[in-house]
């Protein structure tokens, strides 16, 4: 039977425009988020037959894969995206990569005009799939209405099995115009709970209990796994400080005693100065390590002894050789190790790493203290210091609120205020993408409508996506946006003054494109604009007030704060 003898019997059963979508709502995806187009016009008509599924209408294609993401990450499950053909595939490439190196589960489809055009190569065609392919997990095309539903359940089961990752359906339009003869049934969740074999746990438990100064370094498989408490108890039994690797979750509270904050995020010294003295590291869920720019060597001290777990056996060894590789969920494998672990170790043992506990945890409390009181020092500085709007925040935020981080330069305030927060509370930027902040706490709000949401992002990352206001105000999602607005492109500025230093260049002023003014954007007018209401907060005195408005608005708000140029 061809296309157009199924399209012309639509009339006696369903065609693939409806299937889709009770498809994706028996996988629990009740939102999609996208931008429309003409060639998706089928099954963007069929959306109104369908009123638990629930359409979310962004102004760019940027802005639905970000929403998504934020919304996967929130809910630790599949997101819905729609993108319209090359273009807003195109469009959205730059965000599915934040989604790939993040392990997003985006189920990601864009329509095309069909199959019968191939041959005509007319505008908007393009090869969808190897546009999308360097990005997502797995691209494919459906080419027979038969195998439409069979497609999507595969995908759905890629994009959730871990590693997870963004994948990505083209629809042309002919196919979904077929009546199919299929059932839907919900896709297949494979089931990763796995753990490495007790020979090879007990080899692992001996090199890290043997170890004297040993170190865990951990990342988003973690909190993928839900390995928190698994993680805590097997540092606190090595008495091993904890840093994040491409840790951009709560996967240890910022609060707790072993955490050492994360490794470098730009250049490969900075990891190296934290892990140069320790003989030993477990790395759990993560892989190492995913500066900029590397060291191709000598990230570990010579015959320090490397343990990896995860689910990724892509990751484990991929850059530096590692003893034991042990491909296992984090959970099951951490709580596993524990056990073998502390029956590894005799009193002197105990002994040994409860002083290391004791010397890293005042160390840190040391440090701590001594950048809180010099933050306080330029407590009533103008223009304003992050740390001023930190401090007020944390005495006013709402227990159970949810942070979405994209400000960068002022992340360490956020975390240095908000030490406490729990897992799922704190979504940060990642993957090396602008613009999630707006969009990503939009979908984190949509996936928690009863958890106070607060975006944050910088004066240059909001502006790739401030189109998200906009669905702010159409939709009524009551996410609140706060602009760090230091008038610049300030990350970069400490970059190139590093890049000075490294090659022995004098200091000189910084590239005029580093410089966001002339004119400088009023963003509190342009969220107005959009139907958000918005204020600008320049001095101290205005800073304890606004966060209070912002926080008693029942819809969306934004707070253009203005922060001090110095670095």
């Amino acid at each position: 039977m061809t296309l157009q003898d199924r399209t012309e019997r639509a009339s006696v059963g369903k065609t693939g425009r409806q299937l889709i979508i009770e498809q994706f709502l028996a996988d629990g995806m009740k939102f999609m988020f996208g931008n429309p187009g003409t060639v998706e016009q089928g099954f963007l008509d069929a959306l109104e037959e369908y009123p638990e599924f629930q359409y979310v209408l962004t102004m760019q294609e940027t802005i639905a894969v970000a929403m998504a993401d934020g919304y996967a990450r929130a809910t630790n499950g599949p997101a819905l995206v729609q993108l319209h053909s090359g273009v807003g595939l195109g469009n959205g490439v730059g965000m599915l990569y934040q989604a790939m190196r993040g392990h997003a589960p985006l189920v990601v489809v864009a329509g095309e005009s069909g199959v019968q055009y191939d041959a005509m190569d007319a505008q908007m065609a393009a090869d969808l799939v190897a546009i999308a392919r360097p990005v997502t997990k797995y691209a494919t095309r459906v080419v027979d209405p038969a195998s439409l539903l069979r497609v999507l359940r595969r995908a759905v089961k890629i994009a959730t099995t871990p590693p997870t990752g963004p994948v990505f359906v083209a629809l042309p339009m002919d196919v979904l115009d077929a009546v199919i003869q299929d059932e839907v049934v919900p896709s297949t969740r494979v089931r990763s709970r796995v753990t490495p074999a007790s020979d090879d746990l007990e080899q692992a438990a001996t090199l890290l209990a043997g170890a004297s100064r040993p170190v865990v370094l951990m990342g988003d498989g973690i909190t993928f796994s839900g390995a928190h408490g698994e993680l805590a108890r097997v540092a606190e039994l090595l008495g091993a400080p904890v840093y994040g690797v491409n840790s951009s979750e709560i996967n240890m509270p910022s609060s707790h005693p072993l955490y050492g904050g994360t490794t470098g995020h730009m250049f490969g010294e900075d990891s190296q100065r934290l892990l140069k003295d320790h003989d030993a590291a477990l790395i759990v869920g993560t892989y190492v390590f995913p500066e900029v720019f590397p060291l191709l060597s000598g990230a570990f001290a010579p015959n320090t002894r490397l343990v990896h777990v995860d689910l990724n056996a892509y990751e484990m060894g991929k850059n530096f050789p590692v003893e034991l590789a042990l491909l296992g969920d984090p959970k099951s494998t951490l709580a596993a190790l524990g056990d073998l672990v502390a029956t590894r170790q005799n009193d002197e043992d105990r002994a040994s790493a409860a002083a290391r506990s004791r010397a890293f945890s005042d160390a840190k409390r040391a440090k701590t203290e001594a950048i809180i009181a010099h933050d306080f020092t330029h407590r009533d500085d103008v223009p304003l210091r992050m740390s001023r709007f930190m401090d007020e925040l944390s005495s006013r935020l709402p227990e159970g609120a949810v942070i979405v981080d994209e400000a960068l330069t002022s992340s360490p305030e956020i975390t240095r205020y908000l030490p406490d927060l729990e897992p799922g509370q704190f979504l940060q930027t990642r993957g090396g993408s602008l613009g999630i902040g707006i969009p990503g706490a939009l979908g984190a709000k949509l996936a928690h409508p009863d958890r106070e949401v607060i975006g944050f992002t910088g004066d240059g990352g909001s502006m790739y996506t401030i189109q998200a206001l906009w669905t702010a105000a159409h939709h009524d999602i009551g996410a609140k946006f706060v602009i760090c607005n230091n008038q610049s492109y300030k990350l970069l500025k400490l970059n190139i003054a590093q890049y000075w230093r490294e090659r022995g260049l004098p200091a000189h002023e910084f590239p005029k494109s580093f410089d966001l003014h002339d004119p400088i954007v009023d963003f509190a007018a342009l969220s107005r604009s959009m139907g958000v209401p918005a204020e600008k907060v320049e001095t101290p005195e205005q800073v304890g007030p606004a966060i209070e408005r912002m926080l008693a608005s029942d819809g969306p708000y934004l707070i253009d704060l203005v922060l001090s140029k110095d670095l």
